[in-house]
């Protein structure tokens, strides 16, 4: 390697000859030190090159100064490849295009930053997909896929990457092209004589070819004259070790017009895996495996799950057609079985073991586990018998881990419940790393057969492949990148295993183990939209790393380390991460190990601005409560309404953009002083009271509920609190509303401001004003109640009554199931659209008010995503622009393609308020709707 320059050097001639970003600060390198691996390596810059020319003068300049170079994608690589010590070249800024699809020969040009999911997209219109589909295919790369060469559920039809990759173009370390496919032309000086020299060891010495010997240069055989000189086969897998792919020519394959599903349920997880080799006959389109611990608490009395036939493990196994379902059906020697024909519900259980899979993040304790041997793989046939090893082994060592995988490929996922934090842990780690090389090895295996080696088991090749084969590896890396620049450390000459270790850098502190907890997969980077997801609104608006809950993390994380980003709490680098988190907590329940982002803003910001005098935004709107009590008590709400809309100037500290809702001239509660609390009376021919009760006298005998006061119903929307009486009332229920002039709160505000210490002041008021609750508390916003299910026992974890309250909390849906299940609310028969509120969803659920829309006849669903307001978020200077773009990603569209008659639904204040300001459009709480359809006698 040349002589090395100092940092701002190189990063001057970079920015001096490339067209693309160059950034070398602190906030950009602490963003790709991790990837979805245990490792971490701290790189000098980051680049984001704009094409192929960018490329080669990225190389070029860091091989003159002797800087290594590693190529990322969407740093989704679990081994540690995806990170290094030098500059990382981020191929998704800009070389993330289509080229080309030729139908006629189906194949598609991409760049290597093009998200898996883009290109499936673009040629599913001709029928056509890209075979090999891992797990992460809605944000992985065309190029990291490469890299690793990936696989997936259905690689065993349509193979791996290296089997659906024709050409690559390819530039090396100092900035030479290669153009590559099948023969030597475009080869690197030397590799043909390289492998005429060892035509001997890659017959023979090579362990048995099976389709998941992904390990090492495990595609080395495919230059073997007989095998045609596949020279872009076997560069696949190399993980940025040789050279950067700048474009890829690929194969598409057909997409079978009815494919159908046959679940096959076995006794256990061996019975299973011994019997999906025997499936390989019928040429399924994916035999995948999993066993009940993946399932966890869904098993029921016959060993059922919901939707799955009995049994304690199953087969999923996807064939072209109904016919060929049903022959494996037959074939199969299952304890049971079904056949699925029907699209929506294959993609139900899909989802049974795509959401099992995030559970294997987890131990049953609620530790966390961890990748590192995530994907080992051994011919199928061995697999029963491999599996019963690994267990054996896992409770040797006293580990916990729950497998699952490509039972038709012999390919294992698993997580492990390492301790990676201690000295013995991580010393168990090695010895258990150590055994399984050797068990896997025994079974005639591949160390890895998806995901690629990195870090993780590169130091372990040995024992697959033998001292002469791994020379040969170090020879063939050689030829390609003679300098040793292109991402030292990974697969020849590797670092060791134990080594490098992201949790070694952190204090031990439970802040430090939350943040660790973002593994790295990057669920939250998806371009998805549609369906209920939350998960990240601010990334899909800006498509920046850090505004994704993975970028924000890894931020948080450096911050802690304190090596990259230095600032500590007064970070200002997270702090600008930060500032477009909405706070949804669409990540607690989206992202697969439940990272809670909005929480750690809100710690984020109390240590932040700790001793200081905070931005206006925290005092206006963080301590909205405060001034809405006021306002009433002075019974002022009139002219501030007045003023808001005469004044020129908006209310200091909050977006100019925004107009301010307009305040409820009478508080809730005051409206219900000197009436009764729980008059009412069931409808006529539409309530049947709970529990046998009466309505005679305007009173129904039904459970004692309590309907709480919250903030913004109290004093912004109190008609909600008023519907809300009349449902509940009509619903044969004992409705009590605490008279607490406006002392309760759930804290919201000042948990989403950071005031943490004032958070807790208020909710220690609110738990002695309301005192012991009789029974449940029926919460009508959906953010509030959020606050006091979870925030409320997690700032309070030492008082009893905070758990008490919490458990009580019910939304109005859960209210009227559980404790009113009789009652038949109002057909109202009505086209439904709106938002199902973030918090809800990620939180509290939204089942229970499902099920209430479709009994009242509510046609259609509600949006999914973040209606983009969030609170104090949109209110606050410079967010309104992401505000709105959040809300043109499902909201605006669906209001939009509404049919005229729709009603608009959304349960919460800032969602109706979104909606009114961008939409012009009055949405409607869920009670506003079904106490329309009441009859006018049931009105209190």
């Amino acid at each position: 390697m040349g002589a090395v320059t100092t940092p701002g050097e190189v990063e001057r001639t970079l920015r001096a000859e490339l067209r693309g970003e160059v950034d070398f600060g602190a906030a950009a390198r602490a963003l790709v030190t991790m990837d979805a691996s245990n490792y971490r390596r701290v790189p000098l810059g980051v680049v984001a090159p704009r094409d192929a020319d960018d490329v080669t003068a990225a190389l070029r300049v860091c091989a003159e100064a002797g800087v290594p170079v590693v190529p990322r994608g969407g740093g989704t690589s679990i081994a540690g490849q995806a990170t290094g010590v030098g500059v990382v070249l981020d191929l998704t800024r800009h070389m993330n295009a289509l080229l080309s699809v030729d139908r006629a020969a189906r194949t598609a040009v991409v760049q290597p930053g093009l998200v898996l999911d883009r290109l499936r997209e673009a040629v599913r219109p001709y029928g056509l997909t890209f075979g090999p589909d891992p797990s992460t295919h809605s944000r992985c790369t065309l190029g990291g896929m490469i890299g690793n060469n990936a696989c997936g559920a259905h690689s065993v039809a349509w193979g791996t990457t290296a089997d659906n990759v024709t050409e690559l173009a390819v530039t090396t370390y100092a900035g030479a092209a290669h153009r590559i496919g099948t023969g030597w032309d475009g080869a690197p000086r030397g590799l043909r004589e390289l492998v005429g020299a060892h035509l001997g060891l890659l017959r023979t010495g090579m362990p048995p070819r099976f389709s998941r010997r992904i390990s090492g240069y495990g595609g080395l055989d495919a230059l073997l004259p007989e095998r045609g000189v596949r020279l872009a086969e076997a560069f696949c897998g190399s993980e940025g070790t040789l050279g950067v792919v700048t474009e890829a020519v690929v194969r598409l394959v057909e997409l079978p017009p009815t494919p159908a599903l046959a679940v096959l349920g076995y006794a256990d997880e061996s019975a299973a895996a011994d019997a999906a080799a025997g499936l390989l006959p019928y040429r399924p389109l994916t035999v995948e495996g999993m066993a009940e611990d993946l399932v966890g608490g869904a098993t029921g009395g016959e060993g059922r799950a919901a939707g799955l036939p009995r049994g304690r493990a199953w087969l999923f196994v996807e064939m072209p057609d109904e016919g060929g379902a049903r022959a494996v059906v037959r074939g199969a020697d299952a304890l049971d079985a079904l056949v699925v024909t029907d699209p929506a519900r294959q993609r139900a259980l899909w989802r049974i073991r795509e959401d099992a899979a995030g559970t294997a993040t987890r131990a049953p304790d609620g530790r966390m586990a961890w990748p590192g041997w995530e994907d080992c793989a051994v011919p199928p046939a061995r697999l029963g018998a491999y599996l019963r090893d690994f267990r054996a082994l896992l409770a040797s060592h006293g580990l916990r881990g729950t497998p699952y995988g490509h039972f038709g490929e012999g390919c294992v996922h698993v997580r492990i419940d390492f301790d990676l934090a201690s000295a013995a842990g991580v010393a168990r780690y090695r010895t258990f790393s150590e055994e399984l090389a050797d068990l896997v090895v025994a079974h005639g295996g591949s160390l890895s057969g998806e995901h690629g080696d990195g870090q993780a088991r590169a130091e372990l090749l040995p024992k697959m492949y033998g001292e002469d084969v791994i020379r040969l590896f170090g020879a063939y890396k050689d030829v390609w990148d003679p300098a040793g620049g292109m991402n030292p450390g990974m697969l020849v000459r590797p670092a060791r295993l134990d080594e490098n270790l992201r949790f070694a850098v952190l204090p031990a502190t439970p802040f430090a183990a939350e943040v660790a907890r973002c593994v790295g997969v990057a669920k939250c980077r998806t371009g998805e939209t549609g369906g209920p997801g939350v998960m990240c609104p601010s990334y899909r608006a800006t498509g920046e790393e850090q505004h994704s809950t993975r970028g924000r993390a890894r931020l948080l994380h450096e911050m802690l380390a304190g090596e990259v980003v230095t600032g500590g709490w007064r970070s200002p680098e997270v702090a600008e991460a930060l500032d477009l988190c909405l706070g949804c907590k669409g990540c607690r329940s989206d992202c697969p190990v439940g990272v809670d982002m909005a929480s750690y803003k809100s710690e984020f910001l109390h240590h932040h601005w700790a001793g200081r005098i905070r931005p206006l935004a925290h005092y206006t709107l963080g301590g909205l409560p405060g001034w809405l009590r006021l306002i009433a008590r002075l019974r002022a709400a009139g002219a501030v309404n007045t003023a808001a809309r005469l004044l020129p100037v908006p209310v200091p500290g909050l977006a100019r953009e925004r107009s301010l809702p307009e305040l409820a001239k009478r508080p809730f509660t005051r409206g219900l002083a000197g009436r009764p609390a729980a008059a009412g009376a069931a409808a006529p021919g539409r309530a049947v009271p709970a529990g046998g009760g009466s309505a005679a006298g305007g009173r129904a005998a039904g459970a004692a509920v309590v309907l709480w006061p919250d903030t913004f119903t109290e004093y912004l929307a109190p008609e909600v609190g008023h519907a809300a009486l009349r449902v509940l009332r009509a619903a044969g229920l004992d409705v009590s509303v605490p008279r607490t002039r406006g002392r309760v709160c759930c804290g919201l505000t000042y948990l989403s401001t950071g005031r943490l210490d004032r958070a807790r002041k208020v909710l220690r008021r609110t738990l002695d004003t309301v005192g012991e609750v009789p029974g449940p508390v029926t919460v009508l916003e959906p953010s509030c109640a959020a606050a006091l299910r979870t925030d409320l026992p997690a700032l309070l974890p030492d008082d009893p009554r905070a758990a008490r309250l919490a458990a009580a909390v019910r939304t109005v849906a859960e209210t009227l199931e559980e404790y009113a299940p009789d009652w038949r609310p109002p057909r109202l028969d009505r086209a439904v659209v709106g938002q199902t509120h973030c918090h809800q969803h990620a939180v509290l659920g939204d089942a229970a008010d499902r099920r209430l829309r479709e009994r009242a006849g509510l046609v259609g669903e509600p949006a999914g995503g973040c209606c983009g307001l969030a609170g104090n978020f949109g209110f606050e200077p410079g967010h309104h622009e992401v505000s709105v773009a959040c809300a043109e990603e499902q909201l605006l569209p669906s209001l939009r393609a509404a049919p005229p008659d729709a009603l608009v639904q959304a349960d919460g204040f800032s969602c109706r308020t979104q909606i009114a300001q961008l939409g012009g459009v009055r949405a409607r709480h869920l009670v506003e709707l079904l106490a329309e359809g009441l009859a006018d006698d049931t009105r209190p």
